[in-house]
């Protein structure tokens, strides 16, 4: 298995692209820490299904925003299981609206879940990883922050602020033997686009090199690799999960 033995944090990691990352990491024989917001019967559903693969699995409430957040996800993930080896940021919001629409609010909160959310858990499992001198985080990013989208100013701002960390800190933390890579997905088939019919998932799916929407299983099989000595010499990277979106 290619993470037996090896411990994750997992942020947004009880629902949709999370779970899947999530399952896909515990049939590799990797233990899990999943951090949520609020959805306590996602996370237990979620911690049932994935007890099936013998692995342990640890659940922790709170928002990614919070620095005091990313501190206990990354403290019980070392004290239950003795490492915090892989960092999956994965926590993420949406408030889109036009750019003379949107408010302050819309663009703070997903600023400081989609960004910030993501720095506080890089700062916070790095500082273990530099004791450990070995370790691999990947961020999720997004096509959006890659080539803009409309009526998703701050999404997009956000993704692409990932895609900056990700490079930023890939080089800091490389002498270390700390690999940081990110995936940006392309359009997912998830709770997010769950209200979209038929005719306008259909619709998208013509933009696509592949002619399908991806799935969660999609992305878990990229990070999964990434999370692996199979990417040993790979960091920095923004690897495009997408179908041939934007090619």
């Amino acid at each position: 298995m290619l993470l037996e033995g090896k411990s994750a944090i997992i942020t947004g990691g009880v629902r949709g692209i999370g779970r899947g990352i999530a399952e896909a990491f515990c049939k590799e024989g990797a233990n899990v820490v999943l951090v949520y917001r609020s959805n306590d019967e996602a996370a237990e559903a979620t911690r049932a299904a994935l007890a099936a693969y013998g692995t342990g699995v640890e659940l922790v409430k709170g928002d990614v925003a919070s620095m005091e957040t990313a501190k206990e996800a990354v403290a019980r993930c070392k004290e239950t299981f003795g490492s915090v080896d892989i960092l999956v940021n994965n926590a993420g919001i949406t408030k889109d609206k036009l750019l003379l629409k949107m408010s302050d609010e819309d663009f703070g909160q997903v600023v400081d879940i989609n960004l910030k959310g993501s720095f506080n858990f890089l700062q916070a499992a790095g500082s273990v990883m530099m004791k450990q001198r070995h370790g691999a985080i990947i961020n999720m990013a997004s096509i959006s922050g890659v080539m803009g989208n409309p009526g998703q100013v701050n999404y997009s701002a956000s993704k692409a602020g990932v895609i900056g960390m990700t490079k930023a800190a890939a080089k800091e933390l490389g002498r270390r033997h700390i690999r940081v890579n990110a995936i940006a997905p392309g359009f997912i088939e998830t709770d997010m686009t769950a209200a979209l019919t038929d005719d306008q998932k259909e619709a998208a799916a013509k933009n696509i090199g592949l002619g399908r929407l991806g799935q969660p299983e999609d992305i878990a099989n990229c990070a999964v690799f990434l999370a692996s000595d199979m990417s040993d010499y790979i960091t920095g990277q923004v690897i495009g999960v997408d179908g041939g979106l934007i090619i």
